[in-house]
C-alpha cells in the first residue's frame, strides 16, 4: 500500500465509499461523496448514483486492508419502520457523529453469509471474514481526526449483527412492540408492499430459527404476515443480539418518542459519546422531529404518527387480532419466544 497513491488516499479519505459489489466479476464500485452527500442521503444504495456522483469500478484486492487497528464503525440495528433514520440524523446532530445510511455492501455480506455453507456460495468462509474486517475498516472511516461513524443498517442486516459489532464494539437495537409495528406498516401503502415483498425471506428465516415451524406464507393472510416478519426480526434479534449483552441497547421507540432527550442521552452513554444536554435539547426542537425522515422535504411528526396508527387499528382491527393472536400462540409454543415485547416493555 506504500506504494500506491490510490490505496494510500483510499485508507484516509473517506470521501471514497465502496458503494456496492460486483460478486461475479469481484469487484467494488467506489463513488465519491463529500461528507454533506452522507449527511443528507437517507439511502447510500442505487438512489445515490446521480449524473454529479462520481464512480468508478475497481477490482476487490485492488483496495487496501487497513487493519485491526483502523477504527470500527458504531451500528443502529433495527426491525424496519421504527425510528432508525430518525435516530440517526438525531445523532449526527448531537455530536461528532458521521452517518451511512444502509450501505449497500452489507446487504451483500449478509446474503453471502446466508449462502456461505451452500454449494453456490462465491466465497468460502475464510474469505468470508477477511472481507468482513476488510469493509468495516472501510466504513469506519471519517472526515476529520475523532469523527465517529454511525452506520443504520437495514433491518435484513440483523442476521450478521453480532459479526459486525465484534468484540468490543457498540449497537443499538431499535423495535416496537407488536400492535404498534402491524399499525405503522398497514397505515402506509409503500410499507406494507415492502414488508409483503420481504415476507418469503423472513418466513425462511424464522422457520430455521423455529424447528418444526407448521406454516407456510400461502396459509397466513397480509397482516398475518406483516406479524410474522415482525416476529422474524425480533427473534432474530433475541439470538443475535442479547439484552444480556452491554454491546447492544434495545430502545423501544415508542418509549423514545415519550421522552426523546433522556433517551438520547442514554444512548450517548452507551455508545461513550460527550453527551450535552443543552444541545439535545436544541436539537429536538429544530426540524427532524417534525420531518420525515427518509425524506425530510415532506412534514411529519410523532402525533401525525400516532393518528395513522389509531386509523389503521380501527380499519383493520379483526385483521390486527388475528395477526397477534398467531404469534402468541406461537410465543406459548416455543419457549424461546417467551421474552420478546409482544405487548410491550
Amino acid at each position: 500500500m506504500a506504494n500506491d497513491p490510490f490505496q494510500r488516499r483510499f485508507a484516509a479519505d473517506a470521501s471514497l465509499l465502496p458503494h456496492m459489489a460486483d460478486l461475479a466479476n469481484d469487484r467494488i464500485l467506489i463513488a465519491l461523496l463529500a461528507e454533506a452527500d452522507y449527511r443528507a442521503a437517507s439511502f447510500l444504495d442505487q438512489r445515490l448514483l446521480t449524473d454529479r456522483v462520481g464512480r468508478e469500478w475497481m477490482a476487490w484486492n485492488a483496495l487496501p486492508d487497513l487493519g485491526p487497528a483502523a477504527p470500527r464503525p458504531d451500528f443502529i440495528f433495527h426491525i424496519g419502520h421504527v425510528g432508525s433514520t430518525l435516530l440517526s440524523r438525531l445523532h449526527a446532530e448531537i455530536g461528532e457523529v458521521l452517518p451511512l445510511r444502509e450501505p449497500m455492501l452489507l446487504r451483500t455480506l449478509a446474503q453471502v453469509a446466508e449462502r456461505i455453507d451452500r454449494p453456490e456460495s462465491l466465497w468460502s468462509p475464510e474469505l468470508y471474514r477477511t472481507r468482513l474486517a476488510q469493509l468495516l475498516g472501510w466504513l469506519g472511516r471519517g472526515f476529520a481526526p475523532g469523527q465517529r461513524v454511525m452506520v443504520k443498517a437495514s433491518s435484513v442486516i440483523t442476521a450478521i449483527a453480532d459479526d459486525l459489532t465484534g468484540a468490543n464494539g457498540r449497537a443499538l437495537f431499535l423495535y416496537v412492540p407488536l400492535p404498534r409495528y402491524i399499525e405503522t406498516i398497514v397505515a402506509g401503502e409503500a410499507s406494507m408492499a415492502e414488508t409483503l415483498a420481504q415476507a418469503p425471506g423472513r418466513i425462511a428465516r424464522l422457520a430455521a430459527l423455529l424447528p418444526d415451524f407448521p406454516f407456510a406464507l400461502w396459509q397466513l393472510p397480509p397482516v398475518t404476515r406483516v406479524a410474522m416478519s415482525w416476529l422474524c426480526e425480533m427473534a432474530t434479534a433475541q439470538r443475535i443480539l442479547p439484552r444480556t449483552d452491554p454491546r447492544y441497547l434495545w430502545v423501544d421507540f415508542e418509549q423514545f418518542l415519550a421522552n426523546p432527550a433522556a433517551s438520547l442521552s442514554a444512548q450517548c452513554e452507551h455508545f461513550e459519546l460527550t453527551i450535552d444536554p443543552a444541545r439535545i435539547d436544541d436539537v429536538l426542537a429544530g426540524p427532524i422531529m417534525r420531518q420525515y425522515s427518509k425524506a425530510p422535504e415532506h412534514g411529519y411528526s410523532p402525533d401525525l404518527r400516532r393518528e395513522l396508527q389509531v386509523q389503521a387499528a380501527a380499519e383493520h382491527t379483526p385483521a390486527i387480532a388475528e395477526a397477534i393472536a398467531w404469534v402468541e400462540a406461537l410465543a406459548a409454543r416455543y419457549t424461546s419466544l417467551g421474552d420478546l415485547p409482544i405487548r410491550g416493555a
